[in-house]
């Protein structure tokens, strides 16, 4: 089926809506498809892996994904997904090619918008700019059941932007003290700029159980005492060698080793997400008969 997505183009922030003329992306609706935004305080924590491999996870489950590299000056999710775009978000930005052109299909039910690389005038759009590009997303056809978006690492001003217009934020954090705070700040600076609902979080790396719960319980006292704010941890995706093998293979490790811990971990977390019928292995759980739909909550 062919999809009618309209080309955007580069505008400054002196020109207006009014001047873009009939047809252009920025005079279309918000995106009504649900959101997911993946942040992280920092670096280093495992959220590019998370989203990958749970919009393949989806994928699995029958779920229609599109997956967006939010890191729009820092590509990453193709070399996890080895795969190679032709065209990334900097030629759509530019108004070289649609995004219809830039889209590229990862497996049957996930496309991924690409990042581009080494592009440092990509790294903070101006309001409008980055606007146009949600609602460009938000105008592919066929419309997917779910929007992931993998921001960039930190709490610059283009994250937050992003955390703000999804429907949910998942904080990735890692029991280290570093991360650790860095995601507590990024709790705090969202909470400060009137996030509509909490961010989830989720520990990455635990060499345990216990110690991702002791992780996430740290985590969610803190923001109960000094923001009032009660987080939902979804969570924990253990440790596991097998993931930076994978990364060093450019293959996602859901594929590259199905079996291991965290490709379990994966499945377990697109279960929550998406109760639709599986196609590929899942995690032990009530029988696929027994389950509805699901969507994120608004």
């Amino acid at each position: 089926m062919s999809r009618r997505t309209p080309s955007l183009r580069v505008v400054r922030g002196a020109e207006s809506t009014a001047t873009l003329g009939a047809g252009h992306a920025a005079e279309l609706s918000r995106p009504r498809t649900r959101t997911l935004v993946v942040a992280s305080g920092k670096g280093g924590v495992g959220k590019s892996n998370l989203s990958a491999n749970l919009a393949l996870a989806l994928a699995e489950r029958g779920a229609r994904v599109l997956l967006v590299d939010g890191d729009l000056a820092q590509a990453n999710l193709d070399l996890l997904l080895g795969v190679h775009p032709r065209w990334d978000i900097s030629h759509v930005l530019k108004g070289e090619r649609t995004l219809d052109e830039a889209l590229v299909s990862v497996v049957p039910g996930v496309l991924l918008v690409p990042a581009a690389s080494g592009a440092p005038d990509l790294a903070d759009l101006d309001d409008l700019r980055r606007e146009t590009f949600l609602r460009t997303i938000g105008a592919v056809e066929p419309a997917p059941d779910l929007v992931i978006i993998d921001t960039a690492s930190g709490a610059s001003r283009q994250t937050t932007a992003l955390c703000r217009v999804g429907h949910e934020t998942l904080v990735v954090t890692t029991p280290e003290m570093p991360a650790f705070s860095d995601a507590y700040a990024l709790v705090k600076l969202l909470h400060q700029q009137g996030l509509a609902r909490a961010p989830r979080i989720l520990v990455s790396m635990a060499t345990s159980e216990e110690e991702a719960e002791e992780t996430s319980h740290h985590l969610r006292l803190v923001a109960r005492r000094f923001l009032r704010v009660e987080l939902e941890c979804l969570g924990q995706v253990p440790f596991d060698a097998a993931v930076p093998r994978a990364v060093r293979q450019q293959e996602p490790v859901l594929h590259a080793f199905p079996e291991s811990a965290a490709s379990r971990a994966y499945r377990a977390l697109a279960a929550r997400y998406w109760k639709g019928p599986a196609t590929g292995p899942q995690p032990d759980e009530a029988p696929l008969s027994e389950m509805k739909p699901l969507r994120l909550e608004a």
